[in-house]
């Protein structure tokens, strides 16, 4: 299991889900990505992507004006 980073610091929906999708497609079950954004909507984004995707949504924790968004890559639905 690997970490990624990915920083989507100043992009708007549904930028932030769309690149980590992208990445995702990439890993293998079990790696985790870490997402860096500063759209406050992108939470609520990221729980509809992992909801309907299959990843799980294993953290969000808000820094200030940005967010870590904690995704594990999880079988495609």
């Amino acid at each position: 299991m690997a970490e990624h980073k990915l920083d989507a610091r100043g992009l708007i929906c549904p930028l932030p889900v769309l690149k980590a999708r992208k990445v995702l497609k990439q890993l293998p079950v079990g790696d985790i990505i870490h997402v860096l954004v500063t759209d406050k909507a992108a939470r609520k984004d990221f729980e509809l992507f992992c909801k309907e995707s299959g990843h799980i949504l294993q953290s969000v924790q808000e820094r200030g004006n940005e967010t870590e968004i904690t995704v594990v890559c999880a079988k495609w639905a």
